[in-house]
């Protein structure tokens, strides 16, 4: 299928890849894991064709169709949602719209002269179309579209006027349309909600090419591939088996390394030990010559590299009262649609809620109007006593000064602490080295998330209001941060879509919209999120696997 054999690649003084192989076989569905600037973009864009290695070779079939997604995702406008993901779906896309021209045309008067070489050419593309199956490209792209999260008004509407995330689920919609043989997936769960994570989970597993995918997220990855590809120091290492079993196999191999390099070192010492005691022997100069150059011939070991991650001990924070949250008769609508009517709800101190609910339910409403940047038509939101909120949402992005340093906001942000502690602050939510110097609008999205909570976790408030915090976290720091607020002693509301995050802190959870995801009727679930996909079957609302 696609091979790498012993391929270079180096960008300046950075070495990226040295001698590196890797092969991706037919049907099979592999994750591609390692730190970030590792290489992982660069190996999806040498299949792809958009660089090419130093030295070594990249093996594509030529017949071989593609399909890749990526971060950065392109204009998009002029069309409607369904046209737009049509539009990239391969050869019945590319028919789809030539069909649609040669109608227009055909209606034409002014191309009348032209009428029986638009015909001729309209009998052939929709031959092609109906043998590819076109007629039913619709409907797969509405039920695609419908899966990640598309409502039909939306589906219907100008693609233009959706927002940057609604425009990568677009372009992922298209890709899957595609039905390549290769899938490249670059973080396909970033801006995807539970519902549609586990929607696409389903399309892949069903999918019969191969996948070869990056993802922070465990669960997805656990689920989905069957071999893992780590690029480590320029190396490409298979381990055959999940991401949790990659994790325990690399740990073995680690543990046996550092034996092995342990090994080796207590015997060179004891090699040069013996060519220091008898270099000036005359009896001794064939052995210590001989020894010499044994020792030159030896294939050094290497002792493993260590991911840098950095623990924190974040503060204990005061104590609040009992009633943290009182919400009583909430309405609220946008425009017709109404999100709630006569909603109540109390949060008490030490609880943890996992706001679940389908995308459009209102769990983003909910926590703004918590913490006070929504205000409700009627009702009222009350917050306890002796309270302090930490909100954190995309919008938590735009407190930071961008004429700033990393280091500098923190600095200006706790001007008692001490450089080496903001440093460790700084270092465990991955800016480390040179990172804590780069300029706030120079960062990029993720990396303006991470520093809005690290502000706002070093003295943490009791009352934690958090929408997506794990959005942009790689698997090692939301570990981290999930295992730290495990101990967190306040009280904690969040919409999450990150299963990890849900399953380590959800103590209650309360589930909007309703089962069939159209009543508006809200339930609690007085036990953690756990014992709630164990009692009713399913991971999210209306999803059922």
């Amino acid at each position: 299928m696609i091979s790498f054999s012993n391929i270079n690649k180096q960008y300046g003084k950075q070495l990226v890849f040295v001698d590196a192989s890797f092969q991706l076989n037919p049907g099979e569905k592999v994750g591609l894991v390692g730190p970030n600037g590792a290489g992982k973009t660069t190996l999806f864009r040498m299949v792809v064709g958009e660089e090419s290695p130093d030295d070594g070779e990249v093996s594509v079939p030529k017949k071989l169709t593609i399909g890749y997604f990526r971060q950065d995702v392109e204009e998009m406008q002029g069309r409607s949602v369904l046209d737009e993901a049509i539009a990239g779906s391969g050869r019945a896309g590319d028919l789809h719209h030539e069909l649609e021209a040669l109608q227009n045309a055909m209606e034409d008067p002014a191309q009348a002269d032209d009428m029986d070489r638009i015909l001729e050419r309209f009998g052939e593309v929709q031959e092609e179309y109906e043998h590819l199956g076109g007629y039913t490209l619709e409907a797969q792209a509405r039920e695609v579209l419908l899966g990640l999260g598309f409502h039909e008004e939306q589906i219907d509407g100008d693609v233009g006027a959706l927002s940057g995330g609604w425009k990568m689920r677009v372009a992922l919609a298209r890709v899957l349309l595609g039905r390549p043989d290769v899938l490249l997936m670059d973080e396909p769960t970033n801006h995807l909600d539970l519902e549609s994570i586990i929607w696409l989970e389903q399309f892949l597993r069903g999918y019969q090419g191969s996948l070869l995918m990056t993802s922070h997220d465990r669960e997805f990855m656990n689920r989905l591939v069957t071999k893992i590809a780590e690029i480590d120091g320029g190396e490409i290492i298979s381990y055959s088996g999940n991401y949790d079993f990659y994790e325990r196999e690399r740990t073995i191999r680690e543990t046996n390394q550092q034996a092995a390099f342990a090994r080796q070192q207590s015997m060179l010492a004891k090699e040069q030990r013996f060519i220091e005691r008898f270099k000036t022997h005359a009896a001794k100069a064939a052995q210590v010559q001989s020894r010499i150059k044994a020792l030159d011939k030896i294939d050094k070991i290497e002792l493993p590299k260590k991911r840098q991650i950095v623990k924190f001990d974040f503060r204990i924070p005061p104590r609040s009262g009992d009633q943290v949250a009182v919400m009583e008769d909430l309405h609220k609508s946008y425009g017709s649609r109404v999100i709630y009517a006569g909603f109540s709800l109390t949060v008490r101190r030490g609880e943890r809620w996992a706001v679940m609910g389908r995308n459009g339910a209102g769990k983003s409403t909910l926590l703004k109007m918590i913490a006070g940047a929504t205000v409700p038509d009627s009702g009222s939101v009350r917050l306890g006593a002796s309270l302090t909120m930490g909100y954190f949402a995309q919008q938590s992005l735009d407190v930071l000064n961008p004429d700033l340093t990393v280091i500098e906001q923190l600095q200006n942000d706790f001007p008692q602490d001490g450089l080496g502690s903001l440093r460790s602050l700084a270092g465990a939510f991955q800016f480390s080295g040179d990172d804590v110097d780069k300029k706030i609008r120079s960062l990029s999205g993720g990396e303006k998330s991470r520093l809005a909570m690290a502000r706002m976790l070093y003295n943490p408030p009791n009352f934690l209001v958090l929408d997506e915090p794990t959005n942009h976290l790689d698997l090692a720091t939301k570990e981290m941060l999930v295992e730290k607020l495990k101990d967190f002693e306040g009280t904690m509301i969040f919409v999450s879509h990150d299963r990890m995050f849900l399953r380590g802190l959800g103590s209650r959870v309360l589930e909007l919209g309703g089962e069939s995801g159209k009543e508006r009727m809200p339930r609690v679930y007085p036990g953690s999120y756990v014992e709630y996909v164990q009692a009713l079957g399913h991971e999210a609302p209306g999803i059922h696997t």
